[in-house]
């Protein structure tokens, strides 16, 4: 794994916080961008893809867990592809679902339990850990490899409030 570009570290007071922070990120998303997700069950990453999918004006009634599908499909703004790893064991099974198609494409790529996959990341790309440090709060980890990810992270931060 390379060295990121750019890191920053910010804490989420509650779910809602953690929505509204999606939300920035989604409204800065663009065609081509990865972010990859990681964290426990329970860690506040289905908080986060909702407040994406809100940023990236999905319709609410279209988001849903991938779980079962690998990767759901949102039109929204730009297209946005919301993929969930926790049932794929390796590369080789991502690799047989077709995902690896979508990267660099016509939208974004969102990607829970990225952990369990981590060759499924292009070189470029923002890696985003939650971590629960309170009953409601969480900590949140982003780490932006390549120009672009460190552009969006920089956006994402200072629209945020900062860290």
């Amino acid at each position: 794994m390379s060295t990121p570009t750019l890191t920053r570290t910010w804490r989420s007071e509650s779910p809602e916080q953690t929505h509204r922070l999606g939300v920035r990120l989604g409204e800065l998303l663009q065609p081509g961008d990865f972010v990859g997700l990681m964290g426990d069950l329970g860690a506040g990453k289905t908080h986060l893809v909702r407040g994406v999918a809100e940023g990236a004006q999905v319709p609410r009634s279209e988001v849903a867990s991938p779980t079962f599908a690998i990767v759901y499909p949102y039109s929204g703004r730009i297209p946005l592809y919301h993929a969930d790893l926790y049932r794929i064991a390796d590369y080789d099974e991502l690799y047989a679902t077709g995902f690896l198609d979508l990267i660099g494409g016509d939208g974004a790529v969102l990607v829970e339990w990225l952990d369990r996959v981590p060759q499924a990341a292009p070189r470029e790309h923002l890696r985003v850990t939650l971590r629960s440090v309170a009953e409601e709060a969480r900590e949140l980890h982003a780490e932006a490899f390549g120009n672009r990810p460190a552009e969006l992270l920089t956006a994402w931060v200072t629209g945020s409030g900062g860290c």
